[in-house]
């Protein structure tokens, strides 16, 4: 079963405004605390984000990657239905 993974950080708003549409959504996800990860995890979200530094919230479905943007509901729903994760 596929699933959704999310990096983000508790003291992002863009990050919490995130998980709360997910979670009004009824969207399944991982959620990963982006501190706590280990190196090569790190370093894959540094790549989503264009190679230069971490950025949160970034999004990962069937290894494809949504690099990190601020919130914007409509847009998160679009990038959500490219990753396929909705239809």
């Amino acid at each position: 079963m596929k699933i959704l993974h999310v990096y983000a950080a508790e003291w992002c708003p863009h990050s919490r405004d995130t998980l709360k549409w997910l979670d009004d959504h009824k969207i399944k996800y991982y959620y990963h605390d982006i501190e706590a990860q280990p190196k090569d995890i790190m370093q894959m979200v540094i790549e989503a984000n264009g190679g230069q530094d971490w950025a949160v919230p970034t999004l990962m479905y069937d290894e494809k990657w949504r690099a990190a943007k601020a919130y914007d509901a409509k847009e998160l729903e679009e990038d959500l239905k490219e990753l396929g994760v909705i239809k």
